[in-house]
């Protein structure tokens, strides 16, 4: 296997910040534990289509395909991104950097605080938008970080804690 990704915490100077956050009944390690095994989240996450390691590295990361749908209501939106992700198991985070899709450049990571309560799970998610002309700005303020990133990554964070929270 290959050496990690270095990818540093997402930037705070993007056009896009998204922040989800949940507090997650249940020990840091687990959580983190489940949320940096990525390729089992299609499992335990009925919104996930199917999530492919195209390569591994030695932290546990590599480059990863993910495909998620967006639900309204009774339709389901389909989404596909390509990421670099790496993972640290000291000051236990997973980040990653989108290298294929339409949130190519996304930087996002992954936090686990521990609190009285159980584990502070948080998701941020930076980005400057797509590099579409006169309307790259409008598509990634208004409709894909609040309607698509915001509404897949909180999902995704409610469904990780349940099973953490189950002690899966």
């Amino acid at each position: 296997m290959t050496t990690p990704f270095d990818l540093g915490s997402p930037a705070t100077d993007r056009l896009v910040t998204t922040v989800d956050e949940l507090l997650v009944r249940a020990p840091v390690q687990r959580m983190f534990t489940i949320a940096a095994a990525v390729e089992h989240w299609p499992a335990y996450l009925s919104h996930y289509r199917y999530v492919r390691f195209r390569e591994r590295r030695s932290d546990g990361g590599g480059i990863v395909e993910m495909s998620a749908n967006r639900p309204f209501g009774l339709f389901n939106w389909p989404t596909w991104w390509l990421s670099q992700m790496a993972v640290n198991h000291d000051v236990p985070w997973v980040r990653f950097h989108h290298i294929g899709g339409v949130t190519t450049r996304m930087d996002v990571e992954w936090s686990f605080t521990e609190t009285d309560g159980g584990t502070l799970a948080r998701i941020v998610h930076t980005w400057n938008g797509p590099m579409w002309p006169l309307i790259g700005r409008f598509a990634a303020t208004e409709v894909i970080a609040p309607v698509f990133v915001h509404g897949i990554a909180s999902r995704t964070l409610a469904g990780l804690a349940k099973v953490a929270e189950r002690g899966v």
